[in-house]
């Protein structure tokens, strides 16, 4: 065994194990003082959903829940019936992710769609189109994207666009898991009202946790009507069986309003993709380090030695995503730093050497 450096303080397992951002504890603390009402009827809440509908241009609904396997759920079991179908890719959390969370609270069947980067197409959803009408097919209803995607990749503004003209053409929803979406929105140069309400998404999980946030995620309903009826007219009820709605709101609501003000949120983002960057750049030339790709987000996924991998993961744990492949992920966060990186480098480099 090489005897290997010091490991990193920040490890690159998920962006999930970061801590919270400064702001966030301090918005936390100020939101901990005297009493206000649950459930939301605060006045945290409603200035946090007033600043959403300013982040998004736009007369939005949105719902605060736990945690972003209850945001999905709350969102999609909103607009679904026990009979339909949500149409996504293999690769989404929705389907790989959540322990089939989904589809049990909405009775609804998940059709993983096979691709070869976690993205989906308008000719990727023709297939299954022909089930709609027929009675002993699930009838196809919602449309579900990742941005940025499980495998870190990107749609453009375009793509998302396409594919909400293809799914409403249909007469189906389009709903949107941004756990990642302020990752995408820095590596795009987009905003919200481009990248979602312009392109015509209906509904969307809005992820701040992997962002700064302590928890809580928000699901933000963008489009107002369906079939004369309010898109959102059901949230409240889902959420509240679903187990997600927050007792005492304010503490999600401050999280919110602490990570959007002056685009906290996207220059957290902004520093997680530059270090994902750097690490590819810090690695690449490490002889037996072959890159999957260019890091388009915070997500860096490198084959390496079969050999090598459970040593290092040993030495500063990471999750592999392909051992068929011998291909393993690293991820960066708003708060890894360049030591972070070159410890991780360093140590990349010992274990590998060690086993060339």
């Amino acid at each position: 065994m090489p005897i290997l450096p010091p490991p990193p303080v920040g490890s690159f397992v998920s962006d999930n194990a970061a801590g919270v951002s400064p702001e966030v504890m301090e918005a936390l603390a100020a939101a901990n003082v005297g009493t206000a009402m649950a459930y939301g009827d605060d006045d945290w809440t409603r200035r946090a959903q007033a600043r959403l509908r300013e982040v998004f241009d736009g007369p939005v609904h949105s719902y605060f829940c736990w945690g972003g396997t209850g945001a999905n759920v709350v969102g999609l079991a909103s607009v679904l019936r026990p009979w339909q179908a949500v149409l996504t890719a293999a690769s989404a959390h929705i389907v790989v992710d959540e322990c089939g969370a989904p589809a049990r609270f909405t009775g609804s069947t998940i059709v993983p769609i096979p691709t070869d980067d976690g993205r989906l197409s308008p000719d990727l959803l023709t297939p299954w189109l022909q089930w709609q009408g027929s009675e002993h097919h699930p009838q196809p209803a919602v449309v579900s994207i990742t941005q940025s995607t499980e495998m870190g990749t990107l749609y453009s503004v375009d793509e998302i666009g396409a594919l909400c003209d293809a799914a409403h053409a249909a007469g189906m929803l389009v709903h949107l898991d941004g756990a990642r979406i302020a990752n995408a929105l820095v590596a795009t140069g987009s905003d919200l009202p481009t990248m979602v309400r312009d392109t015509g998404v209906d509904l969307m999980t809005l992820g701040l946790t992997k962002d700064g946030a302590m928890f809580g995620e928000t699901v933000v309903f963008v489009t107002a009507t369906r079939d004369g009826a309010p898109l959102d007219a059901e949230a409240r009820f889902v959420r509240k069986q679903a187990g997600q709605l927050v007792s005492k709101s304010r503490f999600v609501a401050a999280q919110v309003l602490a990570l959007l003000e002056d685009d906290l949120w996207l220059a957290n983002a902004r520093h997680a993709n530059l270090m994902a960057a750097r690490l590819a750049r810090s690695v690449e030339a490490i002889p037996g380090v072959r890159l999957a790709d260019e890091p388009q987000v915070n997500s860096v996924f490198v084959h390496l030695p079969s050999a090598a991998i459970a040593p290092l993961q040993q030495w500063s744990f990471f999750w592999d995503w392909d051992l068929t492949v011998d291909l393993v992920r690293w991820m960066t966060s708003f708060a890894t730093t360049d030591e972070d990186v070159q410890r991780f480098a360093a140590g990349v480099s010992a274990v590998l050497a060690g086993h060339a």
